[in-house]
């Protein structure tokens, strides 16, 4: 008997030798192939760039997953509890593998298999099988993946601590609605930051891992109830919580609370995309989608919101002048109109205005269903909203313009009829008025002059009508808003404001097939000979035309380019009087040139750009600044930016410039500008058959520009000037930028000597007279002993104007002024 127990025994034990050496034989061959574990002390997962105004509001997220990397220090305890509760209760004791749980989940895979039951395998997969799974293997259902999972799961225990595996986990995993890592899906689903969650929400998170579309918080908000109440009672099971805490944290509601991951800061659309085309351009696509930059920008929120307020009540204001041009479609009204409005795309980004049905026309007002809105699942509201529009509340509407045709209407019911989706804007209480979407559109650039920080920039009328960026992508014709880059040309070499050109007729032969080119003032009358700052100051084409020609199209096509207005720039004529095209940006850049005293600038809207790990990678202020990081004061002297800009400019020159551009606005084409009674300089253009109005202005620490016109460039009919329709707005926009701000007087040069002088002939006069002011002129210049007229050589026989003596000038003074 003993022989035999022996004998059973010894081919007991070849057997378990030859499993055991086949076991081993097939955990060794699939070893062979098992991803290295180690590249996860370098993990690096896909992370969100984040986008930031000046005051560090968030602007604007891009990311391929969206995700923020967040070190396991940072993870409250109660949040590390609920998943670790939720997924692996034994986390903390085990090496790797639950065998217990292992155990379990086959025998209930066995007895499913012996009964035919057909349910899914049940799993066992500790946070570290998760984590190898995830991140080093595949997702296939098969007992190889399951072994190697396994192995590397045993392997990862013996390198990594159990908070390094577990930050890996709350990095990785997938949360539903676009959200990965415990970052990611705080912000998303309840818009808060993780140290910010409550027992019950960092439950409801725990709880997705099993599947997040299963507990979808709006299609299967009962069973994700359900399931974050079991993760609940299993944190207290656990004895991370309270049965207290754990009672009270199970009769809280869900709470969701979406985050729109597409939320831009206000207004900030076309500032947004600008910067994220930089980036692209600088650090490549997928730096932006899943590097986790930090970028600051330049964006002042409170003065960007200023700037499309005020430029949009410009675009308005021309817009209903032109009459209304129809409803924006027209709905059948079969149905539930809310249902059918709701479904008409609007401008998201113009809040402040609703699309709305006209349920009813009489003679005195429209009756009107507003859009519902929608819940955060998408559904539309079953509530409906009513309102009115009286007629005096859409009185412009009166004149249409339909598809060209114009005709006047004298009631609402003459306008619009029944089913007509239109644009209004809430008054008060029920009350509306009527809009429309603009046809004029344009752009409007704030600028820092001193450092070329971009403060605002507004793009169009709406980023979700058009993404196309008239601050940066429109090159348009500046016209007269040129001419300033011409005379300090001028004045740069050898001219002074008191110089005299002829302003008269001309004719300049442009050779070949072009023929004879004859340029006008605004007025079509001239002014006879005048000088550099009357010229400036009333925008007269023929003299900058003489002016140009008489030092040279070379020299002032090189200092546009060094200006930045062109790269490079025809030296012919009529380039003179702003023919080339050029964008808001860069005129506003070349003009701060002129007011921070001449030195070049590189215009930014990005501050600095900090990689992941906070290192910062771009920094636009490069100033040197020795002893600015002393460690105490001992009485030294305060520490100096060390400015190695380039000197684009003499400041004298620059100043001379700006004393003739604040001529523009006390006597000028800009005289609107009067009444905000502030040191402002600037210049009004208005480009060929009134397409495009200019104004570009500053005061000592603020540059703006901006231009109206068509996208395609059309007429915009009488009073289409930069006089007439952009100072309005410059004029509105500073009016609240420059609140509560001190009036600062422009800077004035060493070494400058201030002169009397008659501003029509340029000769000294006695203080005090009239046309008498004080002009600015560089050491060893002044005004000239004797009259001469620039261009007077080149006058026509038999013209109306004769340069002879300065008296010629008030023989024909009625001709001048023109607006342009």
């Amino acid at each position: 008997m003993v022989r035999l127990i022996g004998y059973f025994f010894g081919i007991g034990t070849v057997l378990m030798l030859i499993v055991a050496g086949g076991v081993a034989f097939y955990v060794g061959s699939i070893s062979k192939d098992l991803p290295d574990y180690e590249v996860l002390a370098k993990y690096e997962p896909p992370v969100t760039t984040r986008v930031h105004a000046a005051d560090g509001s968030l602007m604007a997220e891009y990311y391929k997953e969206r995700r923020m990397f967040l070190p396991i220090q940072a993870v409250p305890d109660r949040v590390k509890a609920a998943f670790v509760s939720a997924e692996d209760k034994s986390f903390y004791q085990h090496h790797g593998l639950d065998y217990l749980g292992l155990t379990r989940a086959m025998s209930t895979n066995i007895v499913n298999k012996l009964t035919g039951n057909d349910r899914r395998p049940v799993g066992a997969s500790t946070i570290t099988q998760q984590v190898a799974k995830n991140m080093l293997l595949s997702s296939e259902q098969t007992y190889d993946r399951k072994i190697k999972e396994a192995i590397v799961a045993l392997r990862m225990e013996r390198t990594f601590t159990k908070d390094q595996i577990l930050e890996l986990y709350l990095n990785e995993m997938f949360f539903g609605m676009g959200a990965y890592g415990i970052a990611g899906a705080a912000l998303t689903y309840f818009d808060k930051s993780v140290n910010e969650l409550t027992i019950s929400e960092s439950a409801y998170l725990a709880a997705l891992l099993k599947g997040p579309a299963n507990y979808h918080p709006y299609r299967y908000a009962q069973r994700a109830v359900e399931r974050r109440n079991w993760v609940i009672e299993r944190m207290a099971e656990n004895g991370f919580i309270s049965w207290e805490d754990a009672k009270e944290a199970k009769e809280t509601p869900l709470g969701v609370k979406p985050h729109n991951a597409d939320e831009r800061l206000f207004a900030s659309e076309y500032f947004a995309e600008e910067v994220r085309r930089q980036i692209v351009s600088r650090y490549g696509n997928a730096s932006l989608l899943e590097g986790g930059l930090s970028v600051r920008t330049t964006l002042d929120p409170q003065l960007q919101i200023k700037a499309r307020k005020t430029l949009h009540n410009g675009f308005i204001r021309y817009d209903e002048a032109q009459g209304y041009r129809g409803p924006v479609k027209k709905l059948p009204m079969n149905s539930d109109w809310g249902q059918e409005l709701g479904e008409v795309a609007g401008l998201t980004d113009v809040p402040e205005w609703h699309l709305a049905v006209v349920l009813d026309a009489t003679p005195d007002a429209l009756e009107i269903g507003i859009q519902p809105a929608r819940d955060p699942s998408g559904k539309i509201s079953e509530e409906r909203v009513t309102g009115r529009v009286a007629a005096a509340d859409m009185k412009w509407a009166m004149r249409l313009n339909i598809a060209g045709k114009r005709s006047t209407a004298k009631t609402p019911a003459g306008v619009l009829d029944v089913g007509d989706v239109i644009y209004v804007e809430k008054k008060d209480g029920d009350a509306y008025r009527l809009r429309q979407v603009p046809k004029i559109s344009g752009a409007l650039v704030a600028m820092d002059p001193h450092t070329g920080r971009v403060l605002a920039m507004v793009g169009g009328f709406s980023y979700a009508q058009s993404e196309f960026n008239r601050a940066t992508q429109a090159y348009r014709q500046p016209g007269s808003a040129f001419k300033p880059f011409v005379y300090a040309a001028a004045l740069d070499n050898g001219y002074t404001p008191a110089s005299v050109v002829l302003d008269g007729p001309i004719s300049v032969d442009q050779g070949g097939s072009l023929g004879v080119w004859s340029p006008k003032n605004y007025s079509g009358k001239f002014s006879g000979p005048s000088t550099l700052r009357y010229g400036i100051e009333q925008s007269r084409n023929l003299m900058t035309v003489r002016l140009a020609q008489d030092m040279g199209m070379k020299t002032v096509a090189e200092y546009a380019e060094r200006f930045g207005i062109y790269d490079k720039m025809m030296p012919v004529l009529s380039m003179s009087l702003g023919a080339g095209e050029t964008t808001v940006l860069r005129m506003v850049t070349g003009y701060s040139i002129m007011a921070n005293g001449g030195r070049s600038i590189t215009p930014s809207m990005i501050d600095r750009v900090q990689d992941r790990y906070g290192k910062t990678i771009f920094k636009h202020d490069m100033r040197q600044c020795q002893n600015c990081n002393a460690e105490e004061w001992n009485n030294q002297e305060e520490p100096e930016l060390i400015d190695d800009r380039d000197q684009v400019l003499d400041p004298m020159t620059s100043y001379q410039i700006t004393s003739m551009m604040e001529g523009v606005v006390k006597r000028g084409t800009a005289r609107m500008l009067m009444s905000l009674n502030r040191p402002l300089a600037g210049k009004t253009g208005t480009t060929n058959d009134e397409k495009d109005a200019w104004f570009v202005g500053f005061t000592p620490d603020m540059v703006v520009g901006l231009y109206l016109g068509m996208d395609q460039p059309a007429p915009l009919g009488r009073g289409g000037t930069g006089s007439g329709l952009a100072v309005p707005v410059f004029k509105d926009f500073m009016t609240v930028a420059l609140e509560n701000t001190p009036k600062v007087d422009f800077r004035v040069p060493e070494g400058m000597t201030m002169i009397a002088i008659n501003r029509r002939t340029g000769m000294r006069a006695t203080p005090g007279g009239p046309d008498v002011i004080m002009e600015a002129f560089k050491p060893g210049t002044g005004p000239a002993d004797s009259y001469s007229v620039i261009g007077a050589d080149s006058f026509q026989e038999g013209s109306p104007v004769q340069p002879q003596s300065p008296q010629a000038n008030k023989a024909i003074n009625s001709g001048s002024g023109g607006l342009y």
